[in-house]
């Protein structure tokens, strides 16, 4: 799988509800903040973003990627690769990150590399086992 997932209004606008879903999905070593405003990607891990407040412009794929608009509730799984980036956001803005297994993830800057190809995790974050990502 080389695209994202976006689960639009997946969940509850609290943080609390991000972390514990998707820990019960395997998706663990949460945190709260927000995205970078330049292209990243990471090479050792997929990611998962749940938005908790706000809304923001998303850029998936890299310069020439297109652009999600993303807010409270909705959730964004990012393929090992696939470069994102915050094109804009509201000022009360802020996500939950994850990983699968709690990975920490490395940070490469630059466009991405579609020829990372990790294998799929047991479980979606939201919608668990066999569904979804990990479909």
């Amino acid at each position: 799988m080389n695209g994202p997932i976006i689960h639009k209004g997946a969940g509850e606008p609290r943080p609390e509800w991000f972390e514990e879903t998707f820990a019960a999905n395997g998706w663990s070593g949460s945190w709260r903040n927000g995205v970078y405003d330049w292209h990243h990607y990471h090479a050792t891990t997929h990611e998962v973003l749940g938005c908790h407040a706000g809304w923001a412009d998303i850029q998936l794929g890299g310069p020439q990627g297109e652009i999600h608009r993303i807010e409270a509730g909705d959730v964004v799984v990012i393929p090992a690769g696939l470069a994102h980036r915050n094109c804009g956001q509201s000022e009360d803005f802020s996500v939950v990150g994850a990983y699968p297994g709690g990975l920490t993830p490395d940070m490469q800057e630059g466009e991405g590399d579609p020829s990372i190809a990790l294998p799929r995790p047991d479980c979606d974050p939201v919608l668990g086992r066999g569904r979804g990502f990990a479909a």
